[in-house]
């Protein structure tokens, strides 16, 4: 039987790939695991406590109803990384302004985090898999003082990690630092997260593609042909059409898509003429996390790591996946 390897061991083992911090990241990226272990456990339980399902009462930022769940999750990162000391601040889908940590200690933090605590809301109350995303920087601010907003408007090409957390039938975390993606199970036995899924590799092309088609009738053109065509007809060299599969939690869709091969599509519309996924929170951190897998991530014209954030919320049309099927995807936008 092979040696089972935890997540700390296995950080501890690639500090090579933090050329830039010497220890800080290394002990972030374990805060951020010990988070994901108090989340996981809030989500398995939440059917049972009263306090836990349900709506919250507010809207957040994105006009979006506030489950507790999300606002459960969202303080528990934040109390991770306001205690960890090496995060000087943090941006997140649920508050309308990024967060300044005002202590000593974060002051001298190197990094900044913007992160999503709970993505899937909707899903939350009828049992199905949800996820937490996030997004790793060095702060660009002089260390001492109080982190601002040009920490957090910058490119995903700037990251340093990212990664996500998928509460399934089992807590997978998958993060990556730029040298490859690589997937941990928590064991419940031990309160581990423990590499189950090393050195992860996106399939070029596959079969399934995830898409809300409510909206195809408010979509351009390029996305109904790329639909027609592709997913739904048999062409030849194909036996059968594409699959249909869409959760509706981008971590779960993203994440079976990464280990079996896909495409998810959520690309702008009439109604939402900017898409509907945030940039910051959740499209860049997946989109570095497909690249490292071989993967592509794109707005439909144009690589989503490369845009220049000028806002904390700003949304973007995203398409994400196996590199063969976003390429025939783009062929058909015009």
């Amino acid at each position: 039987m092979s040696k089972v390897i935890t997540l700390h061991e296995f950080i501890m083992d690639r500090q090579e790939d933090f050329p830039f911090a010497s220890g800080e990241l290394s002990r972030l990226l374990n805060d951020i695991a010990i988070a994901a272990k108090i989340v996981s456990k809030d989500v398995r339980r939440a059917g049972l406590l009263e306090n836990f399902l349900g709506a919250e009462g507010n809207t957040n930022i994105q006009g979006e109803e506030q489950q507790k769940l999300d606002v459960i999750a969202d303080k528990q990162f934040i109390n991770m990384f306001k205690t960890g000391g090496e995060v000087c601040g943090i941006a997140s889908e649920e508050n309308d302004d990024f967060m300044a940590f005002d202590n000593e200690i974060s002051r001298e933090g190197k990094y900044v985090v913007l992160f999503d605590p709970l993505d899937g809301s909707s899903n939350i109350d009828v049992n199905v898999s949800i996820g937490s995303i996030f997004s790793v920087y060095r702060r660009k601010s002089e260390s001492g003082t109080l982190a601002n907003l040009e920490d957090m408007l910058q490119k995903g090409t700037d990251q340093v990690a990212a990664g996500y957390v998928l509460y399934g039938s089992s807590t997978m975390l998958v993060y990556t630092t730029g040298n490859g993606v690589n997937g941990f199970t928590l064991d419940p036995f031990i309160g581990e997260f423990c590499l189950s899924h090393p050195d992860m590799k996106m399939p070029e092309t596959g079969r399934i593609y995830a898409m809300n088609e409510g909206n195809i009738n408010i979509c351009e053109d390029g996305i109904k042909e790329y639909i027609q065509t592709y997913c739904q007809q048999t062409l030849e060299g194909h036996k059968r059409p594409y699959s249909g599969r869409y959760i509706g939690s981008l971590v779960a869709d993203f994440h079976r898509n990464l280990i079996k091969g896909g495409i998810y599509i959520y690309p702008d519309t009439s109604t939402d003429p900017e898409g509907k996924l945030r940039l910051l929170y959740e499209c860049n951190p997946l989109a570095f996390i497909a690249e490292q897998a071989g993967g592509i991530a794109t707005t439909g014209r144009k690589r989503v790591m490369e845009i220049v954030p000028d806002r904390l919320h700003q949304r973007v049309p995203f398409f994400v996946g196996s590199k063969k099927m976003v390429e025939e995807a783009m062929s058909c936008l015009k």
